[in-house]
């Protein structure tokens, strides 16, 4: 019998779970000590790419493009996970 897995599954991974877990792993980066230069290291790669644009941009974009990067990890996780499965 093939089991399938029903895309409101896979939806609310992607829409709800995987980003409270990129902001989860944000913050517990952050506690457990690691320096907010290297937690912060994608959005900072962002923000200084957007102000060689010319445009100057706050600090949320950085924080904001490092839990979209974390997120896209973890969701590409779980899309690895689930195709094994």
């Amino acid at each position: 019998m093939v089991v399938r897995a029903h895309r409101a599954f896979l939806a609310i991974f992607l829409l709800v779970l995987a980003p409270i877990g990129a902001v989860v792993l944000v913050s517990a980066l952050l506690l457990f000590g690691v320096g907010p230069r290297l937690v912060f290291a994608p959005g900072r790669a962002v923000k200084s790419l957007i102000e060689m644009g010319g445009f100057h941009v706050p600090n949320a974009v950085g924080v904001v493009s490092t839990v979209i990067f974390f997120w896209v990890i973890i969701a590409a996780a779980g899309l690895v996970w689930e195709r094994r499965k």
